[in-house]
């Protein structure tokens, strides 16, 4: 097993104490203690299988920014796909063609496949169940879509990824 160096502890902690603090919302000195004394426990255990072999590829500008843009992209789908099975939830749900679909997937780290794997599951109407490889090395999701309006598979995942995939793209590659 690989041993953890102190930049991917230090990287892992920060993005911890970060997310501590989002999720807090609270300044006060034994609420910021107590999330350093967890974000760094967390670091500890964890930094070897959370970063790559450069600890700080993540903290540069241009990634950052991507990531805060993708939290846009993805908040804009998910609203998109409640407003959509509200409609169809509301309307009786009677013209509806559930399926599970096979689509092409163009990233290439398992990092950001399984970021593109979990935003599809996010979003109502679709789960992620699979993801596998062909010889080529090509990609593919197995996804169950409550309605499926495309046998297509580049159409369908065009339809089913929609955004998710350029902006996901733009932080890890």
């Amino acid at each position: 097993m690989q041993k953890t160096k102190f930049p991917a502890v230090l990287a892992t902690f920060v993005l911890c104490y970060i997310f501590w603090i989002l999720l807090t919302w609270s300044f006060s000195a034994q609420e910021l203690a107590a999330g350093a004394i967890v974000s760094l426990a967390v670091a500890l255990f964890s930094a070897r299988f959370f970063i790559h072999d450069k600890a700080s590829w993540f903290f540069r500008p241009a990634r950052l920014g991507a990531l805060i843009a993708y939290v846009f992209i993805f908040l804009g789908e998910l609203i998109k796909a409640n407003v959509d099975m509200a409609k169809r939830c509301f309307g009786g749900c009677k013209n509806i063609d559930p399926g599970v679909i096979r689509v092409p997937v163009g990233l290439k780290g398992d990092y950001a496949q399984a970021m593109l794997a979990n935003s599809i599951t996010l979003t109502p109407g679709t789960i992620t169940l699979d993801i596998a490889e062909d010889q080529e090395g090509q990609a593919y999701y197995y996804i169950h879509w409550i309605d499926v309006q495309s046998t297509d598979p580049d159409q369908a995942g065009e339809m089913i990824k929609g955004n998710l995939e350029r902006g996901i793209r733009r932080i890890w590659e």
